[in-house]
């Protein structure tokens, strides 16, 4: 037997939910989550040891709420097996949350085009097309979020494609809000800025500082902080069709 919307509990999927920020929001919804029935489909594309280490975080009760979707999101075929997953456990989605992205630090005069139709599919294309996938069994006063970036508002120079695709996502947000609207779901984007996920890995305590000085708050966020924002988001019927910023004040100096 499906899950059923009409067991009131709230069904949500999230693409990208076992490292960094994705993580953080599938914590962050099962830690206000008050029903039982609640269900909360967990995407990933390839590490196994990730998606149990996630499991095992979560404790029993939370492990009951939520089924891990093994699906390569960086490619169209991804998404006809996440969707399929999913409808055979549930006939309805409240919250849809396009989570998965990648992106590059070459310079651009090094770009080829394999690398920018890559990104490009993985940050856009997919995203879009998982949407309209899941459309269909999107329930009346539902939820789509996009994770967009402050990198799509402000130029960087060293992420030039990965700039591009978080600009045009986010465009995308804001085009779909009319598409839903009979529908009675609602479309936002979250931008975050500089956040503590393992993107951050590898970067000098030299560029940590030249970034720092540039950011009011003169750190780093914390996937939690993009948790808590999302949240919101979610449970507030009156956003709709925004982008909302989280980075700390960066370029206040």
């Amino acid at each position: 037997m499906k899950y059923s919307k009409y067991d009131r509990g709230l069904c949500t999927v999230i693409t990208g939910g076992t490292s960094g920020i994705g993580r953080a929001i599938v914590k962050r919804i099962l830690e206000g989550s008050e029903d039982e029935r609640d269900r909360i489909f967990v995407n990933y594309g390839h590490d196994d040891a990730l998606a149990g280490s996630l499991l095992e975080e979560l404790g029993e009760e939370g492990r009951k709420k939520v089924m891990l979707v093994k699906a390569d999101m960086s490619s169209y075929d991804g998404i006809g097996e996440l969707v399929s997953q999913v409808l055979e456990e549930t006939d309805g989605i409240d919250r849809l949350i396009l989570n998965t992205g990648i992106s590059s630090y070459l310079p651009f005069d090094e770009y080829t085009t394999a690398l920018w139709d890559e990104i490009m599919m993985t940050n856009v294309n997919v995203p879009a097309f998982t949407v309209q996938a899941f459309k269909p069994h999107m329930n009346e006063g539902g939820c789509i979020l996009f994770m967009g970036s402050h990198a799509g508002q402000a130029p960087y120079s060293s992420s030039v494609v990965y700039s591009t695709s978080k600009a045009a996502l986010m465009f995308l947000a804001k085009s779909l809000v009319k598409v839903f609207d009979e529908q009675g779901v609602r479309v936002n984007a979250v931008a975050p800025g500089f956040i503590e996920t393992r993107w951050q890995d590898n970067r000098s305590q030299e560029s940590r500082d030249r970034i720092n000085r540039k950011i009011a708050a003169h750190r780093f966020g914390t996937p939690e902080e993009v948790a808590d924002l999302c949240w919101e988001i979610l449970n507030n019927d009156y956003l709709n069709g925004s982008i909302y910023d989280i980075h700390g004040g960066y370029d206040y100096f």
